[in-house]
């Protein structure tokens, strides 16, 4: 499943990507934020995510921005179920591409793919000290649940506490009802 927005390509990731993967999420700012990618990060790392197996009803896509140039791997995002039965949005942002509203870009056309897909409710969480993150999926639509949990984190290889959210697909987004991506 690939997606297009004015400045972004979003595509499944690729073994070839490992390169550029491992160049962009090579940052400790960027992986103390994340869950699962360990501290210090490595290119195994990196293919190992690729070659993860994927489930239609919940894809991951590769960031491309695509308006300086040639396409360049900007970040990550996805949708993941859990053990509890909720789908969970989570995505990352390559520190050069930071501060342009890609993450909101890329996130709203996920949001819409998810829906498409037969998803009716995401969460996400953020971890208390990545408060920009928590701008994002305000953005989003997401509202914040009142809870905040301990959340283990591989990159900070300690727990650490996180907002919770969660967003309804059908209810109001920037004022806008969420409507599926015209096949």
């Amino acid at each position: 499943m690939f997606a297009v927005t004015p400045r972004l390509l979003l595509r499944p990731g690729w073994p070839e990507d490992a390169g550029a993967l491992f160049t962009a999420i090579n940052d400790e700012a960027i992986i103390r934020n994340l869950a699962s990618p360990h501290w210090p990060y490595r290119l195994d790392h990196a293919r190992r995510f690729l070659s993860l197996p994927t489930d239609p009803a919940t894809p991951r896509w590769l960031i491309f921005s695509r308006t300086d140039g040639p396409p360049q791997l900007a970040g990550c995002i996805g949708i993941d179920s859990q053990d509890h039965g909720d789908v969970e949005l989570g995505y990352w942002i390559s520190r050069q591409h930071w501060g342009r509203g890609y993450a909101t870009e890329a996130g709203r056309a996920v949001l819409q793919n998810a829906r498409s897909l037969g998803h009716s409710r995401l969460v996400a969480s953020h971890f208390v000290d990545n408060p920009a993150s928590g701008s994002v999926l305000r953005k989003l639509g997401f509202k914040p649940t009142g809870q905040t949990v301990g959340v283990f984190s591989r990159g900070r290889n300690r727990e650490a506490q996180a907002v919770e959210y969660s967003c309804r697909l059908d209810e109001a987004q920037d004022g806008q009802v969420m409507r599926p991506l015209a096949a």
